[in-house]
């Protein structure tokens, strides 16, 4: 394992996308999502999307020069065509009007179509908490999970994304794959030889099992089972006919398959809790936070990730990911 500085970091994959294709727009809003995904602990979205990023550039998918303009359609509604680029440079330049939005009216949505995305969804959440509004944000994949009872793929690893707003401190916010496992996690664990816990994929045979491996070539289920295989079918409908998008099975018609991120849709909401609720409401939530974290064993979601943002030092990063990005993308 190498260990690289958050500068290091950033620098890395800023370059590498820029050798790729991208511009200078693009290639920093990517870089600084993957930068902040490390600094987070969350190496599942951080350099180990580099690769995808880089094919998908490569291959003329996406977009390396996008230049994303939101809409207003209505005083509460946004649009953004995402010019078939990344999500993230999008993002960077929506999510600031939904949030204008929602403090005035009481409650906004955005819509992002033709974007390609590939990262955590907390980011954009977290973004509008700081702003004193909850936000909600969902997106939908390629199929690889398969339905409860069922053994074929149909949804995605349709993750969705939550923040509470705690004017003072750090928003209370979590970030979930509807799959038992997220996908990069489960490549990960394949790459690293680490099993996985029972439930959370079927391989090809059809039978469960904790070899990631034989998940990879098989499916992953959806937590909970019904629950989660109905809060998945939730997802595939609020990110696709809701906002204009495919599913995650007409995505994957369309998706040439290079490994990167394919073209999908995104679903952000965002209210203002001193609007609806009131001026108590924050000393209400905080009454629900401090009977929490006043039980042993309990943490409030979020507060790892916040923790370890505070550690400005240098990250663990995996040497064969290294030596891939840099055969992707040659530098000097």
């Amino acid at each position: 394992m190498a260990q690289l500085t958050l500068d290091e970091i950033y620098q890395l994959a800023y370059q590498s996308l820029r050798q790729a294709g991208a511009d200078d727009a693009n290639a920093s809003a990517v870089a600084s999502t993957v930068t902040h995904a490390e600094r987070d602990g969350s190496a599942s979205h951080g350099l180990f999307r580099i690769p995808g990023y880089l094919k998908s550039l490569l291959s003329g998918k996406v977009n390396g020069n996008a230049d994303p303009q939101p809409e207003q359609v209505t005083p509460a509604i946004l649009r953004c065509h995402g010019d078939h680029g990344y999500a993230p440079l999008a993002l960077q330049r929506a999510v600031p009007a939904l949030a204008e939005a929602a403090k005035t009216y009481g409650i906004a949505a955005l819509t992002l179509t033709h974007s390609h995305h590939f990262a955590a969804l907390w980011p954009e959440v977290e973004a509008l908490a700081e702003h004193d509004l909850m936000g909600f944000s969902c997106v939908s994949y390629k199929p690889v999970v398969a339905p409860a009872g069922g053994n074929e793929a149909i949804f995605g690893t349709n993750p969705i994304a939550f923040a509470w707003p705690r004017p003072g401190r750090s928003p209370l916010v979590y970030d979930m794959a509807t799959a038992a496992m997220a996908q990069g996690e489960v490549q990960i664990a394949a790459r690293d030889g680490h099993s996985v816990p029972l439930g959370t994929g079927l391989g090809p045979d059809g039978e469960l099992t904790t070899d990631p491996q034989e998940i990879l070539k098989g499916v992953l289920l959806p937590f909970g089972g019904h629950k989660g295989s109905a809060i998945a079918m939730m997802v595939e409908l609020m990110a696709g006919p809701l906002v204009g998008e495919s599913l995650s099975f007409e995505t994957a018609e369309r998706d040439n398959v290079d490994g990167g991120p394919p073209q999908g849709g995104q679903f952000l909401l965002a209210v203002s809790p001193q609007i609806l609720g009131g001026e108590n409401w924050s000393d209400q939530a905080e009454g629900l936070f401090s009977r929490l974290e006043a039980m042993e064993g309990v943490r409030l979601p979020g507060q790892r990730r916040h923790r370890l943002r505070e550690d400005q030092g240098s990250r663990e990063v995996n040497d064969s990911l290294l030596a891939e990005i840099r055969q992707l993308a040659p530098q000097g």
